[in-house]
């Protein structure tokens, strides 16, 4: 009887799943316009639910991108039903769901969480609706969530992207943009990225170091922190090349070169940062083995 109990709930799940991407390719054709009748909502709890789906036609081509274009471009959600919806991906069955766990797919629940929470972000950054208690818990959670990720895939060739360290840095671009962060925040993720680059474990190949590199270009473009303390910390990002051998300073040291790399040839074009630019320079110098 519990087996046959069992069964009927995975038919049940099933069809839920197949009738969602039946709508969502629906909705998709008719530009992400809803039918007469349809609400919001019931779309969204569905949504949320399959988030972190392991499919990414349903995970990426549909749901994210549903997200993007209702909440970014149609604007049909209201300040309240945002802030609903941020404490629902910011809570343990999204962007922490079985955080610390690698190589299973409840990355795709957090990184495809921490992708929506950047969208939120960025129209707050535009029309201002989180207070400053609801802000302060944004940027702790995002932090948080930088500093606990353990699984650090890229692409893979069934499940798709996962992109923990992409996804994430770009939800930090969009905090570090906000009128709410102030030198301290930006500090904080300032931090937060070094302890991505030396992550013990993964040497980025999907281009992670670029997209983190777009958190420091930002600050340096916008002028979000004193230029001289962007150069400390990029000095001070040289010093696992000095560290006693082992694969943690190897993926450090690999990590953090190419990503001063990325950095450096950001800026080159921008002709009042030589500084910065002789900063990174050095850093690659003193990084990069071959030129020693």
């Amino acid at each position: 009887m519990q087996n046959a109990f069992n069964n009927e709930r995975v038919g049940k799940l099933n069809n839920t799943r197949e009738q969602l991407i039946i709508d969502l390719q629906r909705i998709e054709g008719n530009d992400y316009e809803l039918r007469s009748g349809e609400q919001l909502k019931d779309y969204v709890k569905l949504m949320l639910e399959y988030i972190g789906d392991p499919q990414p036609m349903l995970r990426d081509d549909l749901i994210y991108s549903t997200f993007y274009k209702w909440i970014n471009e149609k604007q049909w959600f209201s300040d309240v039903e945002l802030r609903e919806l941020l404490l629902i991906l910011l809570d343990e069955q999204h962007l922490f769901y079985h955080i610390g766990s690698k190589e299973d797919q409840a990355v795709f629940t957090r990184t495809f969480s921490v992708l929506v929470v950047a969208l939120i972000l960025q129209w707050h950054r535009e029309q201002a609706f989180l207070d400053s208690a609801e802000f302060t818990n944004v940027k702790e959670a995002l932090i948080r969530y930088y500093e606990e990720e353990q699984d650090l895939r890229g692409f893979m060739p069934e499940e798709g992207w996962a992109h923990a360290a992409d996804h994430g840095a770009g939800a930090l671009d969009e905090l570090v943009l906000c009128s709410d962060s102030d030198a301290a925040i930006r500090e904080e993720v300032l931090a937060v990225i070094q302890r991505m680059l030396y992550n013990d474990q993964y040497i980025f190949s999907d281009e992670e170091d670029e997209r983190i590199a777009t958190i420091v270009a930002t600050m340096i473009d916008n002028h979000l922190l004193p230029q001289q303390s962007i150069a400390d910390w990029i000095r001070n990002l040289e010093q696992c090349g000095g560290w006693p051998r082992s694969r943690g300073q190897y993926v450090a040291r690999v990590n953090t070169k190419n990503f001063v790399r990325s950095l450096y040839f950001r800026l080159l074009p921008i002709k009042n940062n030589p500084a910065m630019v002789e900063a990174l320079w050095k850093a690659e110098m003193n990084l990069n083995k071959f030129t020693q």
